[in-house]
């Protein structure tokens, strides 16, 4: 049998614009399904609802996360509809498969006071004055827009001129979105932007290189700030603000933003636009959030705890 696998990730491609990363997932998951398969004497052709969920039950034997294990049918699923839809087959053996659900877990937070130690240790960390130009400037448009590390690193150098206040964002699937700055981030984002124009002038004279096209250039291949240098970078002014270095990441300042506006009173559906999120129930997960907090502040500071 000729593989679905390919056809089916150029769909996705080409009609929903999904990213590297979420097709090379997809193609891990799909390519361990077919394998199983094949060891059954079965391909993706003649594949029951039985099949399927024989193949779910022996990634529970073998205690693989509930996550995991709804991830996998997620693309079992995906790729029996484009098989239905494309005549492949006149079923879809997965469609009343349900999934195992998951163990939601509550995203780890900062403080304020905690995501302000780390603004001031970014001012003053890195070898030289552009280094921290650049560092602080990182760290206020990442904390004052929530943005995805993706998002941060991938910032074109045309969303930041003429001092907006307003970041044109390109997020999952291509989906833009808008974010304000707060004023702290238009200063940082305004200094370092000015570091870096002078930066590349003397690059482009002195070497003839051609300006780069990114917010954060580098001079690696992919022409931008890495995620995993940056990923290295935030942990490295985490030691700097005397914060253990294992409670910050990227994603960390992401969910400090959304928990902090609700904390101060935003709207949910407001904190759903700015993160870019699908769903709703994907932002409510921050309101279990400031439950979990209301209830650690109510044991540890009412007169009556103790008892």
């Amino acid at each position: 049998m000729t593989s679905w696998i390919s056809p089916f990730l150029e769909a996705q491609a080409a009609e929903l614009n999904a990213a590297e990363n979420t097709l090379l997932a997809y193609g891990r998951d799909l390519m361990d399904v077919e394998g199983w398969l094949a060891d059954q004497g079965k391909g993706f052709d003649t594949a029951t609802r039985g099949d399927i969920e024989d193949y779910l039950i022996h990634l529970d034997a073998q205690g693989m996360a509930k996550s995991t294990r709804a991830r996998k049918l997620s693309a079992i699923k995906q790729l029996y509809r484009f098989a239905y839809e494309e005549g492949l087959r006149g079923d879809n053996p997965a469609l009343q498969i349900k999934g195992p659900g998951r163990d939601r877990a509550l995203p780890k937070t900062l403080s304020m006071a905690e995501v302000d130690r780390l603004l001031e240790a970014a001012e003053t960390h890195g070898r030289s004055a552009g280094d921290r130009l650049r560092n602080t400037c990182l760290m206020q448009v990442l904390y004052a827009t929530g943005m995805r590390v993706s998002e941060l690193v991938f910032l074109p150098v045309s969303a930041a001129r003429g001092d907006p206040q307003l970041l044109l964002i390109r997020g999952k699937g291509g989906k833009e979105r808008m974010v304000p700055l707060s004023p702290p981030a238009r200063a940082a984002l305004a200094a370092w932007l000015a570091n870096r124009d002078r930066t590349e002038e003397v690059a482009r004279v002195e070497t003839g290189a051609p300006p780069s096209r990114f917010l954060f250039p580098s001079r690696g291949k992919s022409g931008h700030l890495t995620r995993v240098r940056f990923f290295t970078l935030i942990k490295e002014i985490a030691v700097a603000a005397g914060i253990s270095p294992a409670t910050v990441t990227p994603h960390t300042l992401r969910h400090a933003f959304a928990t902090h506006l609700l904390e101060n009173g935003a709207d949910l559906r407001a904190i759903q636009t700015l993160l870019g999120h699908a769903d709703i129930a994907t932002t409510e997960i921050y309101t279990h959030v400031l439950d979990e907090r209301l209830k650690s502040l109510v044991l540890e500071r009412h007169p009556l705890a103790e008892d």
